[in-house]
């Protein structure tokens, strides 16, 4: 059962809205609460807050049975050869099986003069900080992050190339 990476298109907006919300609840549930995860999503997917990561983002997504399951957001690469991988979500029965890291080498690939990745991933999410840390990744430091009124605590993260 092979799976193909390729650049997100307009047609593929309800799918990545709907990975994002199973992800975000299945990663989120007891660390964030329901209606504060709820408010992010609503905001940070809207349908037309998607066009315009389209039109100023680097989006991927990874494709099985023709159906997308997952997708990543690099910002463009900065002066000092440096992107922020923005988002990667999959959805919860697809992961483990490769698609996030080629979702990361797909970025790589299409930006191209990229020296380094950066991160930022909460530090109960430990699925997302394992998996970022077997990819390379390191502790550059760590902050508290008041999101919508919740105290999280944010740990950024580094990929050098």
């Amino acid at each position: 059962m092979g799976f193909l990476v390729r650049e997100m298109v307009n047609g593929d907006i309800e799918k990545v809205q709907d990975i994002a919300r199973e992800s975000w609840h299945a990663t989120y549930e007891g660390i964030i609460p329901r209606t504060i995860q709820d408010c992010f999503l609503d905001a940070a997917y809207d349908t037309s807050m998607m066009d315009t990561r389209l039109q100023n983002s680097n989006l991927f997504v990874a494709v099985l049975d023709h159906e997308v399951v997952g997708f990543a957001d690099f910002s463009s690469v900065d002066g000092d050869g440096t992107s922020e991988l923005r988002a990667i979500y999959l959805y919860p029965d697809q992961q483990g099986k490769g698609m996030g890291s080629a979702l990361i080498q797909k970025g790589i690939e299409v930006l191209g003069d990229i020296k380094e990745i950066m991160v930022e991933v909460e530090k109960e999410n430990l699925v997302g900080r394992q998996f970022y840390e077997a990819r390379g990744f390191k502790t550059v430091k760590e902050y508290d992050d008041h999101f919508d009124g919740h105290m999280l605590k944010t740990i950024q993260m580094r990929w050098i190339l």
